[in-house]
């Protein structure tokens, strides 16, 4: 077997899941040339396989060293290299799998991994697998991961900025859905959370775009009667006695009852209608009901009559509230009414409802109910929008959103999604039968552990229960360290490309298994594109380059060119265009 050419050396050491193996004496050179190809010995993350019969054993290199004599002499002889190996899995019949069946003994031989080898294990053994990238170790090796299992066990991609992480998420999603730029999966269901407007130039020609910008071609509505009463009222009017919360609850539940027939739905029972049904109700009514509620006063001891003052009714759709005449003394007319007590949360609503950065909630187009109560489009017209159009990705741009509206928004957005895959399981156009992957971008600014609002609420709850209804995450971020760390150890992914803190890269170790943490140590030396792949989805642990994307599918991520701008001479600059931009929250090109 010592003649064997890709034979390595002999295992000195067995644990739970790694051994030790001593080099050796023709592995001092560190290099072995086989067909023609050279092979380094002992490099962190490079393959070992072990024959046992018919079986064969593979494990990832995970620390090299040299021994001083002075430990481990037992084990290894004085002087002698050794290397130490995560076991992953087998071979049985020409299948490979994640997983062992038997554990080596000492003395058993150990071999190099050769090409021939990684084509066996790489090899697309399943219609669910897509090829992402090249092995970095060899470049005619192709990479793959498993759908079934990238989407329905979640999924993180984790790099600090300038590592080209915006690139590699896009390529691998291009990948996911085409091959040879043709579709591939015309079915598939992804939608992208942009928080940056970076992934259109990447992705829009398989991909309908959404915007909360104003005069976008497809403008994005949330309405508001689909989101969490409790967030939104939160939203609305700040902090709420719970008997406040119940007087707004109660006018909603009667505006929904009476919304199944001014817009004629269908299959819905008025008696089964409750605070969380998504049926539209007119919400600037009811801020002027609850305006009347607490500000009402009387002509009568007997409540019968309101002391209206002058034109006092007011309008509920020009948001108008209305007016009484004061309370008299004495036990005069007009009588006090309202308790008076919710004023300054009404006129935060109110501020809320006038405010048109807030327009895709609270006024959401052909979703938002007119006087009478009737809508133009329904939920399932919302759904056929965002989930039912001919491209296999939805790409919702929330660029210039505020992370005080953010949390909101997105949250909202997911309680959608999520609720209709729940309500929808059994359903042929339900996420079951035909799965969402949701691409959560720039997820530390809503995900982290000192965030508490309905976006991470949603997240948890999809990273907790998303597999059993159809729906899939993946996060990516710059900072690991800030995401929650439940959703973050949900992921049965994790693609790691360059991370320079050292408190990121320990989170990214500390969701990997303890034998790997050699491998994550090069996260800080890996080159820009390139990532290690951890997890359910890849066959091995496996550091890659990520495919290149054609040169006109790039996100809008460049960095500036600061050198030549800079060195451009001074021209006279006019911000009105800037300061135009800003005030009506559009961001504009420049004219030519």
């Amino acid at each position: 077997m010592i003649n064997n050419p890709t034979y390595m050396g002999s295992i000195s050491s067995v644990s739970s899941s790694s051994i030790i193996v001593e080099l050796a004496e023709s592995m001092e050179s560190g290099i072995i040339i086989i067909e023609g190809k050279n092979y380094r010995i002992g490099q962190v993350g490079s393959f070992v396989k072990i024959p046992i019969g018919y079986n064969q054993l593979f494990g990832v290199t995970s620390e090299s060293n040299e021994s001083s004599g002075n430990e481990n002499e037992n084990i290894i002889s004085k002087g002698r290299r050794w290397i130490k190996v995560e076991l992953i899995g087998e071979m049985i019949g020409g299948e490979f799998d994640r997983g062992i069946s038997e554990y080596p003994s000492i003395g058993d031989d150990v071999h190099v991994v050769v090409d021939s080898d990684l084509k066996k294990i790489f090899g697309l053994s399943s219609t669910g697998q897509f090829t992402i990238g090249k092995l970095s170790s060899s470049d005619g090796i192709d990479v793959s991961l498993d759908l079934d299992k990238l989407v329905s066990r979640h999924s993180a991609i984790l790099g600090s900025t300038g590592s080209g992480k915006s690139t590699s998420t896009a390529s691998i999603i291009r990948s996911l859905v085409t091959k040879n730029e043709a579709i591939r999966l015309p079915s598939s269901r992804i939608l992208l959370i942009d928080i940056h407007g970076e992934y259109e130039s990447a992705l829009g020609d398989i991909a309908k775009v959404f915007s909360v910008l104003p005069d976008s071609k497809n403008p994005l509505y949330i309405p508001y009667w689909c989101v969490s009463p409790e967030s939104l009222l939160e939203f609305l009017c700040g902090n709420l006695t719970e008997s406040q919360k119940t007087q707004y609850l109660d006018k909603t539940i009667d505006e929904k009852k009476l919304s199944i027939k001014t817009n004629k739905i269908k299959h819905t029972l008025e008696e089964s209608v409750n605070t969380l049904s998504p049926l539209p109700y007119r919400i600037k009514k009811i801020w002027h009901e609850l305006y009347y509620d607490d500000t009402v006063n009387w002509q009568e001891k007997e409540h019968i009559r309101p002391a209206w003052a002058e034109n006092g009714e007011g309008d509920a759709e020009k948001l108008l509230p209305p007016r009484f005449l004061p309370p008299a003394t004495g036990g005069a007319a007009p009588y006090k009414g309202g308790p008076g007590s919710m004023k300054r949360q009404l006129e935060l609503m109110k501020s809320r409802l006038l405010d048109s950065q807030y327009s895709f909630l609270l006024n959401p187009g052909p979703w938002c109910p007119d006087k009478n109560g009737v809508i133009a489009k329904d939920l399932d017209q919302l759904l056929t929008d965002w989930l039912g159009h001919d491209k296999p990705i939805t790409i919702l741009d929330l660029s210039g959103m505020p992370s005080t509206r953010l949390s909101l928004l997105l949250g909202s957005i997911l309680d959608i999604l999520f609720e209709s895959s729940i309500w929808g399981k059994n359903l042929n156009t339900g996420m079951r039968k035909r799965p969402l992957l949701v691409v959560l971008e720039e997820a530390h600014r809503y995900l982290s552990n000192k965030e508490d609002g309905l976006a991470k609420q949603m997240v948890q709850r999809i990273a907790k229960e998303g597999r059993k209804f159809g729906v899939g995450a993946m996060i990516v971020s710059q900072r690991p360290s800030e995401i929650d760390e439940t959703i973050l150890s949900q992921c049965g992914t994790i693609i790691a490309l360059r991370i320079n803190n050292s408190t990121d890269r320990s989170i990214v170790k500390s969701a990997m298994s303890e034998g790997l943490a050699g491998i994550i140590d090069s996260l800080p030396i890996l080159r820009t594109g390139e990532a290690i792949i951890v997890g359910e989805a890849a066959k091995l642990p496996t550091r890659c380059r990520i495919n290149i994307l054609p040169s006109n599918k790039y996100p809008n991520s460049k960095d500036p060119e600061v050198s030549s701008n800079w060195a451009k001479d001074r021209a006279i600059e006019d911000y009105e265009p800037l300061v135009s931009a800003w005030r009506n929250q559009v961001i504009r090109k420049e004219e030519k």
